[in-house]
C-alpha cells in the first residue's frame, strides 16, 4: 500500500487541521478516485466528516451511469455522503472552460450547503505541468506560468506534488478500477496534445523529471506573482491609479498588473488576457501618439483620456 500511504501523508494535514466536514470533488478517474479512497482513510481515523460531489457534465452519452458508478465505488470504499449533481453547460467559449465554469458553480452551491472547511480537488503534478505549458504558449505571463494554486478560497490541491503514476497505483491496491474519460484522449484539446504529445517529446529529448522541473518552476513563480499582485493591489488603492503620469513611474512588471486587475474589474472575463492584449494598452502610456479605443475581451473597452486610462464596459 505504498503509493496509498503517499497520497493520505499528502492528504493529512489538511484533515489534522479540519474542524468537522471536508467536501472533495470525484469524477471517477484515477486522480480524484485515489484522492477519495486516501482522504476517507483519513476523515475516518480523525473523525471528520467527508462528502463526495460527483459532477455529472451531461456532455457524454450515459454521463449519468458514469456518474452512478463512481457513487457505487465511492459507497463500496465507505463513503456515507455521496452526492451527484447534473449541470447544464452553456458553451460560451470552448468546452473545456464551459464545463469548468459549469463545475465550479455546482462546487459552490454544495460549499454553501455542507459548509465544509476544505474542498479538495485531485489535481496532480502532471496536471500542474501541463498547466505551466500551456501558459506558457499562451504568453500571458508570469501569473499563468504559476500554473494551478495548492490553495484558492476553499479549494484545496493535495495532489500537487504527486504524479499521476501513484494514483493509478492507488487505485489497483484499492481494488478500483477507475473511469478512462474519452475526452482525455481526444487531440482537439490543447492540454490532451501537452500530456500525450508535447510531455513524452521533452521527455525524451531532455530526460526524465521534466513534470518535477516544471511544478518547481510554478511554485517559484507563484511566489514571484504574489509578490508582484500584492504591489499592483496596493497601488490601486490609493490616488488615482489610471493616471497616466502615476503609471509611468511603476516598474513595468507592476504597472502590467495594475492594468490587468483593471481591466478584470471592468468586466474581462478571469484569465482571458494574454501579452497580446496587454501590449497595446501599456503603449498608451509608454508609447503615446493619439492611439484610439482598444477592445478586449468582454466588451471591455479602454482609451486614453486627458492624461488618464478610462475603462468601460459595452455589453452586447
Amino acid at each position: 500500500m505504498k503509493a496509498t500511504l503517499a497520497i493520505r501523508q499528502a492528504v493529512r494535514p489538511w484533515v489534522e487541521t479540519a474542524d468537522a466536514r471536508i467536501l472533495i470533488g470525484v469524477s471517477g478517474g484515477a486522480d480524484s478516485m485515489a484522492l477519495a479512497v486516501a482522504s476517507h482513510f483519513e476523515c475516518k481515523t480523525n473523525g471528520v466528516d467527508l462528502v463526495a460531489i460527483i459532477i455529472d457534465h451531461q456532455l457524454q452519452e450515459a454521463s449519468a451511469v458514469v456518474a452512478e458508478r463512481a457513487r457505487e465505488e465511492l459507497l463500496r470504499i465507505g463513503f456515507k455522503s455521496v452526492e451527484i449533481i447534473p449541470v447544464v453547460v452553456d458553451l460560451l467559449d470552448g468546452m473545456e472552460a464551459s464545463a469548468r465554469r459549469a463545475r465550479y458553480q455546482a462546487f459552490e452551491v454544495a460549499i454553501s450547503k455542507y459548509q465544509p472547511d476544505f474542498f479538495f480537488l485531485a489535481h496532480t503534478k502532471n496536471d500542474q505541468a501541463e498547466s505551466v505549458l500551456l501558459g506558457l504558449a499562451r504568453g500571458s505571463g508570469t501569473r499563468s506560468l504559476s500554473g494551478i494554486a495548492e490553495v484558492n478560497g476553499p479549494y484545496v490541491r493535495p495532489l500537487l506534488d504527486i504524479d499521476r503514476s501513484i494514483t493509478e497505483a492507488t487505485c489497483t491496491e484499492n481494488g478500483i478500477t477507475p473511469w478512462i474519460d474519452p475526452q482525455n484522449s481526444d487531440l482537439h484539446y490543447a492540454r490532451v496534445r501537452v500530456r500525450n504529445a508535447v510531455l513524452p517529446v521533452l521527455e525524451a529529448n531532455l530526460g526524465p523529471g521534466i513534470s518535477d522541473a516544471l511544478a518547481r518552476s510554478a511554485r517559484i513563480l507563484r511566489e514571484d506573482a504574489d509578490a508582484l499582485d500584492l504591489l499592483a493591489t496596493q497601488f490601486l488603492s490609493g490616488g488615482d491609479p489610471l493616471a497616466v503620469e502615476r503609471l509611468l513611474e511603476l516598474p513595468k512588471a507592476v504597472r502590467i498588473r495594475v492594468l490587468r486587475l483593471a481591466i478584470y474589474a471592468s468586466g474581462a472575463p478571469e484569465g482571458a488576457l494574454t501579452a497580446d492584449h496587454l501590449a497595446p494598452v501599456e503603449a498608451l502610456i509608454t508609447d503615446w501618439h493619439g492611439q484610439g479605443e482598444i477592445s478586449l475581451p468582454g466588451g471591455v473597452k479602454v482609451a486614453r483620456i486627458s492624461g488618464r486610462l478610462s475603462l468601460s464596459q459595452q455589453i452586447s
